[in-house]
């Protein structure tokens, strides 16, 4: 996971570029990971933990609608969540995530270990759905790791 980031580094200082985290079910891992690598000041602006649902409304401008319409387990969620924290914070890019990481909390028809991530900025958002079928704690180290790579992919 340190090379992901230190290839993401690498790509966003050189391109002058900036990047920020909102992440939900990650709680912070994503963020955590990009800064464990010196030099990550020279881009990374920070990062917010949107763990409920009042927060990414209030702070990242998800629409109640869409939570409501879609579930907050969701690709217009995370998408939603990507454009918030780039208008937010003002930077290039940002990494987002929602999920469902277990043990219980899925629904019917999102069950446990669902995990939308979301990487890009205004112009463009890939997301990727994960279906994890680990324990918490890999499911949420997978999903960091994917989240890298789904922003380094796009770089």
């Amino acid at each position: 996971m340190k090379q992901l980031a230190k290839d993401i580094q690498r790509l966003l200082v050189n391109r002058h570029q900036t990047l920020v985290t909102a992440e939900s079910c990650t709680g912070g891992r994503i963020a955590t990971a990009l800064t464990a690598v010196a030099g990550c000041s020279g881009y990374f602006q920070g990062s917010i933990v949107a763990y409920q649902n009042v927060v990414k409304e209030r702070f990242l401008g998800v629409s109640a609608e869409t939570i409501a319409k879609h579930d907050v387990v969701s690709r217009e969620v995370v998408e939603e969540m990507v454009l918030g924290a780039c208008r937010m914070f003002g930077t290039d890019y940002a990494i987002a995530t929602t999920g469902y990481a277990g043990p219980g909390g899925g629904t019917e028809d999102i069950p446990t270990g669902t995990i939308w991530i979301g990487a890009g900025n205004v112009e463009r958002i890939d997301t990727v759905c994960l279906h994890e079928i680990s324990t918490r704690e890999k499911n949420l180290q997978h999903a960091t790791e994917e989240a890298l790579r789904l922003l380094l992919n796009q770089l």
